[in-house]
């Protein structure tokens, strides 16, 4: 599966547009990591525990969103982004989107 951020792929051209993808997660750190960062945040810097929760979050939602293209029968993801907001005060909400194509050698 081809993601780009791109409108268009090199050497390749859209056969078929089929619509739009996604794929969503949402995560809450445990108690431990939420006493953890709270206490970095009093002396600032970077909030490892929070880092690396979005970035796994991330890849979750990118592998959930190549997922539902492949089922959509795409070969491709064009002009993927990422999305997050904060849903209360202990979760977030990250979306992978973009359009699901069949690409072919141009």
């Amino acid at each position: 599966m081809i993601v780009v951020t791109t409108e268009n792929v090199a050497g390749q051209r859209v056969r078929t547009t089929i619509g739009q993808c996604f794929g969503v997660v949402v995560r809450s750190r445990g108690i431990g990591g939420n006493i953890a960062a709270g206490l970095r945040s009093i002396v600032g810097g970077e909030i490892v525990e929070y880092t690396t929760m979005l970035e796994e979050a991330r890849r979750h939602a990118l592998d959930r969103m190549v997922a539902n293209a492949t089922e959509m029968g795409a070969n491709a993801v064009l002009m993927m982004r990422f999305d997050s907001s904060e849903i209360g005060q202990t979760m977030s909400e990250i979306v992978a989107y973009g359009t699901a194509a069949v690409l072919e050698p141009a």
